[in-house]
């Protein structure tokens, strides 16, 4: 079996997968670093040369961000407001050079607890599209990512695309993040936060989730009720932690980290409360 396969067709990727496991790669912003200077692991089916799979697509009632598209594309392309916590978070993976490089379904794979696209992703209700030589479909991203490094993804299976549904109404997204500095940094903790909107400004919907704080980023279910038919309020941050588990490391300690996500969820409140906001 060939060690290094750069196929020009998705069939030939697909076909590929189907003969045998493959390490996939894209980007490379997280499987180079991760061997530092050992050889990488098995044979690689590099996807970089699948023609029609970088350009992000809108449809009627979904936007489309295929498994090519970089954060840079994210940064540059023209979103709506719903995307402001996603396009955000681009802005802070690494450096502009890695942001040219990453892939948004790359970050997504690669399954860190601490990454910062899978919060935002799971705010804006992404589903992750799988394709095989048996067909296609679709999990939802809370589904998707099963833990540390752990995904569904079949070995003979591609992630393609990330699906993100059209909001009812106008909508809004924001992302906090606690590092040990700005930016080129893990997070400590994360938050990201997409509510939708009523003619009054009243949250019709909302969907907030957070990362760094356990084995994989999870959604805030008692607190996105709570918010809904009213304005975004920071003392309904509190009653609604319990599905955190937050992790000691050395980074931060378990405490610190609870401590400094009911911070970042009040912080996330107050900008979805604002005037800009409601009028987005």
């Amino acid at each position: 079996m060939d060690a290094w396969l750069r196929p020009t067709s998705l069939a030939d990727a697909l076909a590929a997968l189907a003969a045998a496991p493959r390490v996939i790669l894209a980007g490379g912003t997280d499987l180079y670093p991760s061997h530092g200077t050992s050889s990488l692991p098995g044979s690689i089916l590099d996807i970089s040369a699948l023609p029609g799979l970088r350009r992000i697509e809108t449809h009627a009632d979904h936007w489309r961000i295929p498994c090519l598209a970089t954060w840079s594309d994210v940064i540059g392309a023209e979103l709506p407001a719903s995307f402001d916590g996603l396009r955000a978070a681009a802005r802070q993976i690494g450096g502009v050079q890695v942001q040219n490089a990453a892939t948004v379904i790359g970050n997504v794979c690669n399954a860190s607890p601490a990454a910062d696209g899978i919060p935002n992703l799971l705010a804006l209700d992404a589903t992750v599209e799988l394709a095989s030589l048996a067909g296609t479909r679709h999990l939802a991203l809370a589904d998707f990512v099963l833990g540390n490094r752990r995904t569904a993804r079949r070995p003979d299976e591609l992630a393609v695309a990330l699906r993100i549904p059209r909001p009812a109404g106008p909508a809004r997204g924001v992302f906090e993040k606690l590092g040990a500095r700005r930016y080129l940094v893990i997070s400590i903790t994360m938050v990201a936060a997409v509510a939708e909107y009523d003619a009054a400004g009243r949250v019709r919907r909302a969907r907030i989730a957070v990362g760094a704080c356990g084995p994989r980023a999870v959604r805030l279910p008692g607190l996105e009720a709570a918010l809904e038919g009213r304005q975004p309020e920071a003392d309904l941050v509190t009653p609604h932690l319990a599905p955190l588990a937050p992790i000691d490391d050395v980074r931060a300690s378990a405490e610190y980290r609870l401590r400094a996500t009911a911070e970042l969820l009040r912080r996330a409140l107050d900008a979805l409360g604002t005037p800009r906001a409601r009028a987005a």
